[in-house]
C-alpha cells in the first residue's frame, strides 16, 4: 500500500467520491444532521483537493483511503478521513494520520484538529487511541443540542 498526494493530475474523482460515500454510509440514519459527504460531487472534490492538502491510500491500484487537510491558525484540520469498509482495521488510517503529522510539522503547526459527530462513540475511541483528546463540544447551525465534538492531537 502506498500513500500519494492528490494533485492536479489525479483524475479519479468518481472513485474517490464512491470511497468516501461507502466509508461514511454507516452514519446514515445515525447522525443528525446528515453527513456533508452527501453534498460532495466529483467536481467539488477536485476543488477541495486544490484548496486543501489531500492524500490517497492505494493498494493494488485501488483507492482504499483518503484524508483532506487544511492548515488553520495553530493546527492542521483533518477532514474526510475515509477508509474503504473492506480495508478498515489494517493500519491505513494510521498511515494517513502519519502523513497529516508530517504536513503539520512542515507547516510549523503544533497540533492536528478534527471534528466527529457526537453519536459516533466508536470514532471517538479510535481517535483517542491515536492520541487525540476531546477539546470542545459544538452544535451545527439550527441545533440546540451538541452535534459534534472537537478533538486535538499535539505533535511532538
Amino acid at each position: 500500500m502506498e500513500i500519494i498526494r492528490i494533485g492536479e493530475d489525479f483524475g479519479r474523482w468518481d472513485e474517490l467520491l464512491a470511497l468516501i460515500l461507502s466509508s461514511f454510509a454507516y452514519m446514515d440514519g445515525v447522525i443528525d444532521p446528515p453527513s456533508s459527504a452527501h453534498r460532495l460531487t466529483p467536481a467539488s472534490l477536485a476543488q477541495k483537493a486544490r484548496d486543501e492538502i489531500a492524500f490517497a491510500a492505494i493498494e493494488g491500484g485501488r483507492l482504499v483511503g483518503c484524508i483532506f487537510l487544511k492548515p488553520e491558525p495553530g493546527s492542521l484540520y483533518l477532514g474526510k478521513l475515509a477508509i474503504a469498509p473492506a480495508h478498515q482495521d489494517k493500519g491505513i488510517g494510521r498511515r494517513l494520520l502519519a502523513a497529516a503529522e508530517d504536513v503539520a510539522r512542515e507547516n510549523g503547526l503544533p497540533a492536528l484538529r478534527l471534528e466527529t459527530r457526537i453519536e459516533l462513540a466508536g470514532n471517538h475511541a479510535t481517535f483517542a487511541r491515536w492520541g487525540f483528546t476531546k477539546t470542545a463540544e459544538n452544535s451545527h447551525p439550527g441545533f440546540t443540542r451538541v452535534t459534534s465534538i472537537e478533538m486535538r492531537k499535539w505533535i511532538t
